[in-house]
């Protein structure tokens, strides 16, 4: 039996998120685009400010339904206001995570849209959950160990930077400079 095929997964990491965030949040499901090619049982949940952040938070849930490599993650994005535009940004993710190539830790995905509005980030890096640690990064379910990664907005300059030096430098540039990731209207980290 298939336990990843059943809705026990989705309650089960809703719980570790409701755990987490001290609040349930609400289901959506993004009406267009590839749904079709995600578990069924996939949706993404909008968490409200609350006492863990004063910021909207949208979570996959089922992400890496079904997957049996060793790419079990799901993705969470922080934003400043609520903005459907987001539940769309982690669909397309959780799609080409199923379907194309597996993401993970430290990869970057073109968005192909600005993240929010008019922002210059049109791209994002996924790291390891810096403000949250490990209670919400990990989730075990099944025997198995899945991380919930955050997908940081960057702009192509800043792809370009990790490719070229390293996530690290990345990561280092991003505490260097003050990263302020809540911000779409943020400028780009690489000068020139």
């Amino acid at each position: 039996m298939n336990l990843f095929s059943k809705p026990t997964y989705t309650k089960a990491l809703r719980n570790h998120y409701k755990k987490y965030f001290g609040t349930s949040g609400s289901v959506k499901k993004w009406a267009k685009g590839p749904q079709n090619k995600l578990h069924p049982d996939f949706y993404v949940l909008e968490v409200e400010p609350n006492k863990v952040h004063n910021m909207w938070t949208y979570l996959t849930v089922g992400m890496s339904l079904d997957r049996t490599d060793d790419n079990l993650i799901e993705l969470f994005v922080y934003s400043p206001s609520q903005d459907d535009s987001l539940i769309e940004l982690l669909t397309i993710n959780a799609s080409f995570h199923r379907n194309s190539e597996p993401l993970n830790i430290h990869h970057t995905v073109n968005i192909g849209q600005p993240w929010m509005s008019d922002s210059r980030c049109d791209h994002g890096f996924i790291s390891l959950p810096y403000l949250d640690g490990e209670e919400l990064e990990l989730f075990n379910h099944d025997n198995k160990t899945f991380h919930c990664y955050w997908l940081i907005p960057i702009t192509e300059k800043e792809r370009d930077y990790k490719i070229d030096k390293g996530c690290e430098a990345l990561e280092q540039l991003f505490e260097e400079k003050q990263l302020d990731y809540l911000n779409p209207q943020r400028n780009c980290l690489i000068e020139g």
